[in-house]
C-alpha cells in the first residue's frame, strides 16, 4: 500500500515521503497513530501543492535577498565615533551599530549575527565587512568611521 508519511517514521521514511508499506503495517500502526495517510489522488495533489508552495516561498526569499544585495553591495556607510584626546575610539564599532545604520539609511531589517567584520574596529578609518543575506548571497559593505 502506498502512503504519504505525516511524520518521520524510523526505518520507513521522512515526513512528506511517498512510501510503499505492507497493508497491515499501514492499517495497524501508521493510520491509528496518524503517522501517515493513504496515497489517494487528493492526498497526492495536496502533497504536490505543498511542495510547490514551499519552492515558491524559497524563490521569493532568494529574490528578496538579491534585491537587498543590489541595494547595499559596494556601498560605503559612515559611522560617527566618539574618541578621547589620543584619537582612539571609546570602545569599538560593533555589528549592532552597523545594522542600525543600515536600517536607518537603507531601510533593511537585518540580524546583527549576519554581519561579519574582518577585524575589530577600534580606530578611525575605512573597514570592510560582509553581510550575509541568504545562503550563498553575501554583500560587501565598506564602513567609514569618522570623528564626531
Amino acid at each position: 500500500m502506498k502512503v504519504i508519511l505525516s511524520q518521520d517514521v524510523k526505518g520507513t521514511g521522512k515526513k512528506g515521503d511517498l512510501v510503499n508499506v505492507s497493508d497491515g503495517f499501514a492499517r495497524n500502526y501508521l493510520f491509528p497513530r496518524k503517522l501517515a495517510v493513504e496515497a489517494s489522488a487528493q492526498a497526492l495533489s495536496e502533497k504536490s501543492n505543498r511542495e510547490s508552495a514551499a519552492a515558491f516561498r524559497l524563490a521569493e526569499e532568494k529574490a528578496a535577498a538579491e534585491a537587498k544585495k543590489a541595494k547595499i553591495h559596494g556601498k560605503t556607510i559612515k559611522i560617527i565615533g566618539k574618541a578621547g584626546q589620543s584619537g582612539k575610539l571609546f570602545g569599538s564599532i560593533t555589528p549592532k551599530e552597523i545594522v542600525e545604520v543600515l536600517r536607518t539609511q537603507y531601510g533593511l531589517e537585518l540580524d546583527k549575527k549576519k554581519v561579519t567584520l574582518h577585524s575589530d574596529i577600534k580606530t578611525f578609518g575605512t573597514f570592510s565587512c560582509e553581510v550575509k543575506l541568504y545562503t550563498g548571497i553575501v554583500a560587501e559593505v565598506t564602513i567609514e568611521v569618522v570623528k564626531e
